[in-house]
């Protein structure tokens, strides 16, 4: 069986600087139509939920795109989304039993790459109901992006900084969506050219997808991770990587102050300490940390 890192693995560096890019939300417009459209329908059908759907919905919308932990692998957000779901009155008032898919919290704590391959091994394995239904969920979500998630450009401004940025950089692809829906979505749009390697989630975190391909081979300064959410943003500090953030409701501004400033303070020396600090506490106040029915 081929080694899903392998690529990472062996990637050697061509240019002087790395550049590692988010996808979802944050080179293309797909964030809301993907939780809203297919992440959640999913969610409620799969898991029994249409009783407090209204409930369900708020949680996972909070949780995956209006909260600090946007961007976040969907076991971690699908299990946030459920206790979220189990404190709220209105939910205990309506005797529905959310989930506590214990067996999924186990997968999560395991260390494995969290993708669908990985999942079924462990619920043909072990012949768990709740892993099934975890997967029967996942790949219902997929397939539900794969038909509907179509004719989304990216961003204005993303492509004319990637190519700018393929001319001095190694680009890397860094996500946490399945690797075939990432290639389907810039293969289609015709970017993939500019980056040297798609990373999906059966490639591990974000955070080991930098390190794996540029731990000690590019010098200080030199590595840069652009995200929209605060999740990027980690990945980048454990990799000792500056980072441009794309921030929510406000992308189409964020690219274009990139290319119009930031690409140039990056490749020049010139991306201050003073000048990502800015960027990061705007892009702070972009995601807060509690849901409307707590504030």
């Amino acid at each position: 069986m081929t080694d899903p890192i392998a690529q990472l693995k062996s990637f050697q560096p061509q240019k002087k600087f790395f550049v590692g890019i988010d996808s979802d939300g944050c080179v293309f417009d797909t964030m809301e139509i993907k939780h809203k459209e297919c992440f959640i329908p999913n969610i409620i059908k799969h898991w029994g939920l249409q009783a407090v759907s209204k409930y369900a919905r708020e949680a996972a919308e909070f949780v995956n795109l209006y909260s600090k932990e946007r961007g976040i692998n969907r076991w971690p957000a699908l299990i946030r989304a459920f206790d979220l779901l189990r404190e709220r009155p209105e939910v205990q008032a309506r005797g529905v039993e959310i989930p506590q898919a214990d067996a999924i919290r186990q997968f999560i704590a395991s260390g494995e790459a969290l993708g669908n391959d990985n999942l079924r091994k462990r619920a043909e394995m072990t012949g768990d109901a709740t892993l099934k239904r975890g997967l029967a969920w996942s790949v219902g979500v997929n397939d539900t992006i794969a038909d509907m998630v179509k004719n989304v450009p990216p961003f204005p401004y993303v492509r004319e900084s990637l190519i700018r940025l393929a001319g001095q950089a190694d680009c890397l692809v860094v996500s946490q969506t399945p690797t075939e829906a990432l290639q389907r979505e810039w293969q289609e749009h015709d970017i993939a050219k500019y980056a040297r390697l798609i990373c999906g989630q059966e490639m591990g975190t974000k955070t080991e997808h930098i390190r794996v391909a540029a731990d000690g081979r590019y010098e200080p300064g030199r590595m840069l991770m652009i995200g929209d959410a605060p999740g990027d943003l980690k990945a980048a500090r454990a990799n000792h990587a500056l980072f441009y953030p794309i921030n929510p409701g406000e992308e189409d501004k964020s690219w274009k102050r990139f290319h119009d400033e930031a690409i140039d303070k990056f490749f020049s020396g010139t991306y201050t300490a003073d000048y990502e600090k800015a960027l990061i506490e705007e892009f702070d106040r972009h995601l807060p940390e509690l849901p409307p029915w707590k504030r």
